[in-house]
């Protein structure tokens, strides 16, 4: 897409986005509680705070970046928004003073940086914020391309009485890209809210990881911690930083 920047999802969707992903998986709250119950936190890609504020509410220390300008003043209308300490940029080129003890990346954010270098880059800006015994947990879908036909998709995401929600997409299989228009209809109008992603495949995220100076700890198919497995659609993935690293 023409014109589609780190921080075009974000601006499109700033005014909705609370709307449209009002729950919040208590038990990620917990698993990312559980890795660092007294440590120093930061959010790539911390969004409206969905995730920040119920962690800032269980006594964590938690700081954050976003490419959005539109979603960190989300953020900071909310109660204790003002609380956490904010970046707005790339977080594949972020600088931190602090040094943490868990950095995450959750609902998929890490595939909002469009190209395998970029991606690389966060984990290195990740290992230079981390403390020696570090965490960075990343969320993310497993690909699944047999959802295409002939490269393309459009799929009914929602239906209400007074809303249609659409998704439609394009596949580019050689650079692991998918290029997207979610489409909201309602009785005020149409809204289009374009979202960009490359793909990760797991093992090529384990590969990333141990050029950039990380180990696999864990990695669950979903916050309940059950087995990761073929048939898993999703995954947390832990790393920590390699003893040697």
């Amino acid at each position: 897409m023409e014109n589609y920047g780190p921080s075009t999802y974000g601006d499109t969707i700033a005014e909705v986005y609370d709307n449209i992903y009002q729950y919040v998986n208590p038990d990620m709250i917990e698993r990312l509680y559980e890795c660092a119950p007294n440590g120093q936190v930061f959010e790539l890609g911390i969004g409206t705070g969905r995730i920040a504020i119920p962690l800032l509410n269980r006594g964590i220390n938690i700081d954050g970046i976003d490419s959005s300008a539109a979603m960190i003043e989300k953020l900071k209308t909310k109660l204790n928004g003002r609380h956490i300490g904010l970046q707005i940029g790339d977080f594949s080129k972020f600088k931190t003073v602090k040094k943490y003890d868990l950095i995450y990346i959750v609902f998929n954010t890490l595939y909002g940086l469009l190209t395998q270098e970029d991606q690389m880059n966060c984990f290195r800006c990740v290992s230079d914020a981390l403390k020696p015994k570090g965490r960075f947990v990343i969320e993310g879908f497993v690909p699944d391309v047999t959802r295409f036909d002939r490269g393309q998709t459009i799929r009914t995401d929602e239906i209400e009485t007074n809303l249609v929600q659409l998704e439609c997409s394009k596949h580019d299989l050689i650079n692991q890209r998918v290029d997207s228009q979610i489409i909201r209809i309602t009785e005020n109008g149409i809204k289009l809210i374009p979202v960009n992603v490359r793909y990760v495949w797991p093992s090529e995220l384990n590969l990333m990881a141990k050029i950039t100076g990380f180990e696999l700890s864990e990695r669950w198919s979903n916050w309940k911690k059950d087995n990761f497995n073929s048939d898993s659609l999703s995954h947390i993935s832990i790393y920590e930083k390699a003893k040697n690293g």
